[in-house]
């Protein structure tokens, strides 16, 4: 038996900054024995838990189930180790595969030779036993593998979401700089928005909080679009148990009112993707978009606000970032009388520009920058 046979754990792979909220919404999605580790979350959970949490997580990185772990002080002890586990229970030479790795404090310091001396492993012992060998695949494989070495101790896993979570599947069309799709609903979880009041992005980009937000309103399980999950690759895979929790969340699904959702850009090129991106999901398109330059909007009053506006690196260094700021924070002053605004920073340094005193401050890192979500009560 394999380890997560044994155990019922898993590994779940969350970003820093919002391991709070995604312990939450693993209890809630059924799963127990939470405890924070780095970089993650370890949990325990059946089959069916497993499956809902890959399907409906808006959080989670990826899940990954362990199957073998050992004292690991050098490369032919992992080539070793690894040759001795049962890899037909995964794949055949006719399929695909990738191995991703990290390694930290270890004898072996550097992720890409563990990888590959891994891979070598699986490989030749297809080779041995079949004379083929699964071919590499590291775009779209048919399994992921894992490999984490920490202090000389390796465990190797199969990622049971078989590539990031994030990967929702509606960004068809994108711009500049688009927020990672866990960062966005990170962000609407942080809001508490409960669908009671219209929400608006007056700088949707290409939409990916307006859809975040729409996934959560609607009740949309966050892989409704995912073809295939890793966790069918598994030995003890239950199809009959897979499609029930799939149409068990398909039908907890509900409408959205015309006007709940609503966004708009200044860019025709913005405004398309968002279109584009949101039609792959919502029912009816209850995600309304408009081209408009934010700051020709009469008012957005009594409504919650929740956008990205531009920063940094999505507008290029040598733009006024300060007077646009500074312009924002007048415009939300004087034309969004009771209103919510939730506004995330990329860059931190902006936050005073605003001149509005904030309610309160998130760190919300991602992609290297030090994030901030903050938010103003709008009288």
């Amino acid at each position: 038996m394999h380890i997560y046979q044994k155990t019922n754990r898993y590994f779940a792979q969350v970003a820093n900054d919002i391991k709070d909220l995604a312990a939450a919404e693993l209890r809630r999605l059924g799963a127990a024995g939470i405890e924070g580790a780095y970089r993650g979350l370890h949990f325990k959970a059946e089959p069916k838990v497993l499956y809902r949490v890959n399907f409906e997580s808006r959080l989670i990185s990826r899940v990954l189930a362990p199957l073998a772990s050992f004292h690991c002080p050098s490369d032919e002890a992992l080539y070793q180790q690894a040759a001795g586990i049962p890899w037909e229970n995964f794949l055949d030479p006719s399929r695909t595969m990738a191995v991703f790795a990290t390694v930290s404090h270890s004898t072996i310091t550097h992720s890409q030779f563990a990888a590959l001396r891994l891979k070598d492993a699986v490989v030749d012992y297809f080779r041995r036993r079949t004379g083929k060998r699964p071919s590499i695949d590291t775009r779209y494989p048919d399994v992921w593998f894992n490999l984490h070495i920490e202090k000389n101790r390796a465990t190797i896993s199969l990622d049971t979401s078989g590539g990031s979570l994030h990967r929702r599947g509606y960004r068809k069309k994108t711009v500049a700089a688009p927020m990672v799709e866990t960062l966005a609903a990170a962000i609407i979880n942080l809001t508490e928005w409960d669908g009671q009041r219209p929400l608006v992005d007056p700088f949707c980009g290409s939409g990916t909080l307006l859809c975040e937000a729409y996934l959560a309103a609607s009740r949309t399980p966050a892989g409704i679009l995912r073809r295939r999950f890793g966790f069918e690759n598994l030995p003890d895979f239950d199809t009959r148990l897979w499609q029930q929790v799939r149409r068990e969340g398909l039908n907890q699904r509900m409408l959205t009112p015309p006007g709940l959702i609503a966004g708009s850009d200044i860019a025709t090129e913005a405004v398309n993707a968002t279109r584009t991106n949101a039609a792959a999901i919502t029912r009816n398109h209850h995600i309304g978009i408009e081209q408009q330059d934010a700051f020709s909007i009469p008012d957005i009053e009594d409504k919650v606000i929740i956008c990205n506006p531009p920063y940094g690196i999505r507008m290029g260094r040598n733009d006024d970032l300060a007077g646009f700021y500074k312009k924002l924070g007048d415009f939300l002053k004087q034309r969004c009388r009771r209103s919510t605004a939730f506004i995330y920073f990329g860059e931190r340094a902006y936050i005073k520009r605003l001149g509005l005193k904030p309610s309160w401050k998130k760190p919300l890192a991602t992609g290297g920058l030090d994030g901030r979500l903050v938010k103003y009560e709008l009288y």
